[in-house]
């Protein structure tokens, strides 16, 4: 059998203090049971360690100005429709079941006050989304690629 893959926007500051949006893939699953009788399935571990599990309902037409990501985390909607848009003006649109891995930290204020990102709901319902925050403060500001 071949492996799943799996992708993710990973949102990561350039050496230059901007912000910028990668497509990437997580590859390294490999075939193991969850333990008992359960028959083997496709696993890929990515952080074990401390972490914080949010669940955010974000009211129709909330925006969230320029703020980087409080710490490294994974987002994943759950219902409605999300957006996020780097400094550099890529915009990437998400809905329930896509991945974004955020990583902005440490970006620097451009000349139009932009920092990190702005995030916010498409369309006219409510996005409610799982936020898995990771306490190792090696993920701060991680470039694509950490993840395989």
């Amino acid at each position: 059998m071949t492996p799943p893959t799996l992708a993710y926007w990973h949102v990561w500051t350039g050496d230059d203090g901007v912000t910028h949006q990668t497509k990437c893939q997580l590859t390294d699953f490999v075939m193991q049971s969850m333990g008992g009788q359960a028959a083997p399935q496709w696993n890929m571990p990515v952080f074990e360690g401390k972490t914080n599990i949010l669940f955010c309902v974000l009211p129709s037409g909330w925006v969230g100005e320029w703020h980087e990501n409080p710490k490294p985390q994974w987002i994943v909607p759950l219902q409605g429709c999300w957006f996020v848009e780097t400094m550099d003006g890529m915009r990437v649109e998400m809905g329930p079941g896509e991945l974004s891995f955020g990583a902005d930290q440490n970006s620097k204020e451009d000349a139009s006050g932009r920092l990190g990102h702005r995030s916010g709901t498409v369309g006219n319902e409510p996005a409610t989304l799982t936020v898995v925050q990771l306490e190792d403060p090696v993920l701060v500001g991680v470039r694509p690629g950490v993840f395989k």
